[in-house]
């Protein structure tokens, strides 16, 4: 095998050079081979068709007379240049190369072959088992050169591979729609703002995917107006003890609206919830989840606990919002609380307005919220159960 040579930085590339946003491809298929220009394909063809629809009200009459283009061929790649420059956006790839029947698994080796003769490399797998051959390594580094020069404000990482490569983890269902910082920083020490997604290619296996990728989009957008990223501030109380429940209970009761959640092990509840600001919020266990023993010490307190989510769950003044409040009510109407006021479920009335998406409480967050990926930062219990779905 020869070794490989990267080509120079921007050789294979499209869009300004001071973009605001970069969307990062995986590597090159049969049209990008041949045009060296990233997305250049049919899935770079859906990937603009998703921008447009994505930004409508960005230079429509430009985006319009590319995606006319295509009919003729490889020339709607020259005919994109003037929107990606006037939306700001600018086009690469991981690999500026095309791997041998285009699939990126061509370019790896074993985890065995890496642990013998390459003692250094500290790189996670593309896919299990399976790392990028170190002679390829030096694409990564053209790729940071370009993000160096471009300097984005935000970086859609277009695919599991480029997850890999930006934040070295490949899970792209679990993060995608997320706000999160580079694996590595850039050289004055600062981290790039990345938002993963999936990439054109598998949307285009996966149509269900597309609607996700163009609220990505959306939200890609929004972000490229600032560069750092920006998390709400949030109050929770966690582990309280019944003097804070108690505080708590009364700051919601000068509230005319609180939002409720539950989470349920071994067919009981485990925890219970109440936000009742968008940066106010209690969690209230029941049961200790690291041994499944009660979490109150004495009956006693117990009842008290649940005298006061009584208090709140009955209360017909405060008005309830639930995610998958059914579920939660099958679990609590059996305690003898019955909770009053229920005015929306937040699951229900997205899935009646966008059918066609997922209505988990983790979808949710990654498209109408700022947060990173919280599923992600704590180890759930197999037995811990929440139907989202």
């Amino acid at each position: 095998m020869s070794e490989h040579k990267p080509l120079p930085p921007f050789a294979a590339t499209s869009g300004p050079r001071d973009a605001k946003i970069m969307i990062v491809g995986e590597a090159w298929g049969q049209s990008e081979w041949e045009s060296r220009r990233p997305f250049a394909g049919q899935s770079g063809q859906e990937l603009f068709r998703m921008l447009g629809e994505a930004w409508p009200d960005e230079s429509p009459e430009l985006h319009h007379r590319a995606s006319a283009a295509m009919q003729y061929g490889a020339g709607w790649v020259r005919e994109r240049e003037d929107w990606l420059a006037a939306a700001s956006v600018f086009l690469t790839n991981v690999l500026a190369l095309r791997p041998a029947g285009n699939n990126f698994l061509e370019l790896c080796v074993p985890t065995a072959q890496i642990k013998e003769e390459f003692l250094s490399y500290d790189l996670p797998y593309v896919e299990r088992g399976q790392y990028l051959h170190p002679q390829y390594l030096g694409e990564i580094v053209r790729l940071f050169h370009e993000i160096e020069i471009v300097r984005p404000n935000i970086i859609v990482a277009a695919g599991a591979k480029a997850a890999w490569a930006l934040l070295q983890t490949t899970n792209i269902g679990s993060i995608r729609g997320t706000i999160s910082q580079s694996a590595v920083p850039s050289v004055d020490g600062t981290f790039w703002k990345i938002l993963p997604t999936y990439h054109p290619a598998g949307v285009m296996r996966q149509w269900s995917w597309r609607p996700q990728v163009v609220v990505d989009l959306m939200k890609a957008r929004v972000e490229s107006e600032f560069p750092e990223i920006r998390r709400p501030e949030r109050h929770i109380i966690v582990n309280p003890t019944i003097d804070e429940i108690i505080a708590a209970v009364e700051e919601i009761e000068k509230c005319t609206i609180v939002a409720s959640d539950t989470e349920t092990t071994r067919g009981q509840i485990s925890m219970i919830s109440f936000a009742w600001a968008h940066n106010r919020a209690i969690t209230i266990p029941l049961i200790d989840i690291r041994d499944g023993a009660h979490y109150w010490k004495t009956a006693a307190e117990e009842t008290i606990v649940w005298g006061l989510i009584a208090r709140v769950l009955e209360n017909p003044n405060i008005a309830k919002i639930w995610q998958n409040g059914m579920y939660d009510l099958q679990y609590i109407l059996p305690l003898g609380i019955a909770a009053q006021a229920n005015l929306e479920d937040t699951m229900l009335l997205h899935h009646s307005h966008y059918p066609e998406m997922k209505k988990g409480l983790g979808f949710l967050g990654s498209i109408y919220t700022g947060e990173p990926a919280w599923k992600l930062m704590r180890t759930m219990k197999a037995d811990t159960e929440k139907r989202d779905e």
